[in-house]
C-alpha cells in the first residue's frame, strides 16, 4: 500500500468513525423507548423507526463526504456504482435492540473493489467499539478507557477452543445441525453469543470460532476487517474469502482449516 493509499485509507476511516458517532446519538436515543415503531419487512424481519433514521442520516453524510462512493444498506438498497462501497448495518440485532436487550450496533464497512478494507463496529448500549482498517491493526475502546489493540486466541487444538454458532435454528435449515452436534462434541465449549458480538469476542481472543447461516453482506462486512486485522481468518462455511456467501465461518486461523474439514 503506497502512503497516499494509506493516508486516504485512515481519512475513510476517520469518516467511518464520524459516522459510528452519527449513529450511536440517533439508536441510542431511541433504545428501550416506549414509542418505538415496529413493523415487519416483506422478508418477516423486523425493523424499527431507529434502523430507517441511522440509515438516513449515514446515507446523507456519505453523501456529502463521498459523493462519487457506492452505498449498500440493509433497509434501502444499493445506491450508486463505484468499486468503493459503504456497506452499512443501521442496526445488527434488531431483534435484541426492540426486546432492549443492549446485544446490538451499527455496522460500517467499506469495500474497494469487492474486499472490505475498513470496519467499524460501534455498541453504544455496550459501551464498547471496534474498528479496523487493512494494514493498521484491530482496536476496540470501552467506556472510559484508551483504545487497545486486538489479537486473536493462540488456541490450536478444537478440544481446546471455544466455539459460538449463533443460532441452531440457521444451521438446522442450512441442512448443518449434524456437522454442528458433531462440532460440539469435539470442542471444550459451545454458546450462542450472536450477532456481531460472536465475531468481536473472536476478535479479542476471548473464544476461538464463529459461525452462521442466513446472513447477508451487510451483516459481515464491517466484522471481516476487524477480524483478519487482529490475526484471525474469515471466510465461508466452505472456504471462500469475504462476506458475500450467504454465510461466515471466522476463527483465529490455527483453528480454521480443522474446522472446515469438520463441516464438508
Amino acid at each position: 500500500m503506497t502512503l497516499d493509499a494509506a493516508a486516504t485509507l485512515a481519512d475513510d476511516l476517520a469518516l467511518a468513525q464520524e459516522l459510528a458517532d452519527i449513529a450511536d446519538a440517533i439508536s441510542f436515543a431511541r433504545f428501550r423507548s416506549n414509542d418505538l415503531e415496529i413493523s415487519t419487512k416483506p422478508d418477516r424481519t423486523f425493523v424499527t423507526d431507529a434502523d430507517q433514521a441511522v440509515e438516513r442520516a449515514i446515507r446523507a453524510r456519505i453523501a456529502e463526504a463521498r459523493p462519487s462512493d457506492g452505498i449498500l444498506g440493509e433497509e434501502y438498497g444499493t445506491e450508486g456504482d463505484s468499486t468503493r462501497q459503504w456497506i452499512i448495518d443501521p442496526i445488527d440485532g434488531t431483534a435484541n435492540f426492540l426486546r432492549g436487550v443492549p446485544v446490538w450496533a451499527t455496522l460500517i464497512s467499506l469495500s474497494i473493489d469487492g474486499h472490505p478494507v475498513l470496519g467499524v463496529v460501534s455498541a453504544p448500549a455496550m459501551k464498547t467499539r471496534w474498528w479496523a482498517a487493512s494494514g493498521g491493526g484491530a482496536f476496540i475502546q470501552e467506556a472510559g478507557s484508551e483504545p487497545r489493540l486486538l489479537r486473536v486466541s493462540g488456541v490450536r487444538e478444537l478440544s481446546d477452543s471455544s466455539i459460538s454458532f449463533n443460532s441452531i435454528a440457521q444451521w438446522d435449515e442450512a441442512g448443518y445441525l449434524d456437522k454442528l452436534i458433531a462440532l460440539t462434541r469435539t470442542v471444550w465449549r459451545d454458546r450462542a453469543y450472536g450477532d456481531m458480538w460472536s465475531y468481536m469476542l473472536l476478535a479479542e481472543g476471548l473464544i476461538d470460532v464463529a459461525g452462521e447461516f442466513d446472513v447477508k453482506p451487510y451483516d459481515l462486512a464491517a466484522l471481516v476487517p476487524i477480524v483478519e486485522e487482529a490475526g484471525g481468518r474469515f471466510t465461508s462455511v466452505t472456504g471462500e474469502p469475504g462476506p458475500w456467501h450467504g454465510n461466515a465461518l471466522a476463527s483465529n486461523g490455527l483453528l480454521h482449516d480443522a474446522v472446515l474439514d469438520a463441516l464438508r
